[in-house]
């Protein structure tokens, strides 16, 4: 759905926004300046131009981070539940206080449209009132041994410290879904956003301080290496956990490294989601959730639907009504009122997403609207449905990550699930039907962790958030995204 409209945003409000972020490494409750001196340009999406710079850590500044803490997991992980709820539930309240500016300060460093950052606030803000409930609910259990002579009792403790490595397609959110729950499970954290937008999560580890967060606890460190700063973070025993959002091939190496440390591991990967249509679906409200699952975010998502599968009978009609809707979208910057679709998020991805369509194109798609960029500065691409897409097309196999709906047609239901379960990845899956008893046989047979059933976005703080496959390992949000940073102790008791 396009964003509400939208005040144009001056330069004096950027200039306040970006003034009030921190630019250097934040290590044992202190913000400092990185070991090698150097820094980094973060770039505007929509002209290219830098907006702000940034330290640039190197791996010493990483292992200082760690061990930071490592010395202040000795304390925090014996702090009270209600204290390490309460510092969240500030940090809540605090962040939607502010929303409009973290949301404008998203907008300049990621490019999405305000409203729809706006929007990403909000969520990034649930999960710290979430798990601030959460960290008072952290039980085990009691109960009598099979044999009747014993009992057995299990208690959670937290993992230790943790390693988050972020994306850039959700600078906030993205954040808040790792370090909430680790902060309420009494884990400490070393975090490191990407290199495209570190400016969402220097601003959350400020707005944690001001909350009472104790220093040492959350440490950030930014870098445009990400590879070689953290590599000997990872492999050091002293870290006991890693989450990673980000690329399925990124995920493989982490998890290789991991594996040298057995380290507790959640990954959220890529995504290829299917968007099933069938014949007796709603078409209106189809193509409404095509517009959420698709657009959210420029296309930029790993939930975002990348393969549109119709009933032939109604395929047609909805290909036309997609390119309708997508067409009537209007690009821009996304301080620029009424703007629905900003740039994608640097020159990479911009091509990336034009060398897809034009195999696709190439092979005998044929275009209803878009396929092209937008010229000017900014790494603008028009939204682009497409239709006869052949079956050796990449954009059927690889992650569009960018504002492009291809639509194929389907003859029958077997062949519309077997045709989204092909593919490595198993994240999200978008199903439309007026039939319950086909709601249901055909959720079981989906692949992927989660569905949306007649609906077109999936995402919520309360819900574990996660795929199958190669799309991760692990759940994020929900009662059991605490469970990925607490272990459990078993006591045999002897009565």
């Amino acid at each position: 759905m396009p964003p509400e409209t939208t005040a144009s945003t001056s330069a004096s409000d950027e200039d306040a926004v970006l003034a009030a972020v921190p630019r250097r490494l934040y290590i044992g409750g202190e913000w400092r300046d990185g070991g090698g001196g150097a820094t980094f340009a973060v770039d505007d999406p929509s002209t290219g131009e830098p907006i702000a710079h940034v330290a640039d850590a190197t791996s010493g500044d990483a292992l200082d981070a760690l061990g930071a803490a490592h010395e202040t997991f000795a304390s925090w992980r014996n702090s009270a539940p209600r204290e390490r709820g309460d510092i969240l539930r500030r940090a809540y309240d605090m962040i939607v206080a502010r929303t409009d500016a973290l949301a404008l300060l998203m907008t300049l460093e990621m490019g999405k449209a305000l409203a729809e950052s706006k929007a990403e606030v909000t969520y990034a803000a649930n999960f710290l009132r979430w798990y601030s409930e959460e960290a008072v609910r952290i039980d085990g259990r009691y109960s009598a041994n099979e044999s009747g002579a014993g009992r057995v009792l299990t208690m959670k403790q937290p993992v230790g410290p943790c390693v988050f490595i972020t994306p850039w397609n959700f600078p906030l959110a993205m954040g808040t879904r790792k370090i909430a729950p680790a902060l309420a499970a009494g884990c400490t954290i070393v975090a490191k956003p990407a290199r495209l937008t570190p400016l969402s999560i220097l601003m959350l580890a400020r707005i944690l301080e001001q909350a009472g967060l104790p220093g040492g606890v959350l440490n950030v460190i930014t870098a445009t290496s990400s590879g070689s700063v953290m590599e000997p973070v990872i492999c050091d025993p002293r870290t006991r956990k890693l989450s990673f959002t980000g690329s399925t091939e990124v995920g493989r190496s982490l998890m290789a490294q991991a594996s040298e440390q057995v380290l507790r591991v959640s990954m959220e990967l890529g995504g290829n989601a299917p968007f099933l249509v069938f014949g007796d679906a709603d078409l209106d409200a189809a193509l409404d959730g095509a517009m959420i699952a698709k657009m959210r975010n420029i296309g930029e998502a790993c939930t975002a639907a990348n393969r549109f599968y119709v009933a032939a009978g109604v395929a047609n009609d909805f290909a036309q009504q997609l390119a309708a809707r997508m067409s009537a979208l209007k690009i821009g910057r996304g301080t620029e009122p009424d703007v629905d679709v900003g740039p994608l998020i640097d020159a990479d991805q911009l091509d990336k997403v034009a060398e897809l369509v034009e195999d696709a194109v190439s092979k005998g798609a044929t275009v209803l609207t878009g396929g092209e960029r937008v010229e000017g500065p900014g790494h603008f691409y028009k939204p682009t449905v497409l239709t006869e897409i052949p079956d050796d097309a990449r954009l059927l196999r690889e992650e569009i990550f960018g504002p492009v709906a291809p639509v194929k047609a389907f003859a029958t239901e077997q062949e519309a699930i077997a045709a989204a379960n092909d593919t490595e990845l198993g994240l999200v899956a978008y199903l439309y039907t007026s039939d319950l008893q086909r709601a249901w046989r055909v959720t079981e047979r989906l692949e992927t962790g989660m569905v949306g059933l007649n609906q077109g976005m999936v995402s919520n703080a309360g819900a574990p958030f996660g795929g199958v496959k190669h799309s991760g390992v692990g759940r994020e949000g929900g009662p059991e995204g605490i469970e990925e940073y607490v272990e459990i102790k078993y006591i045999a008791m002897n009565v």
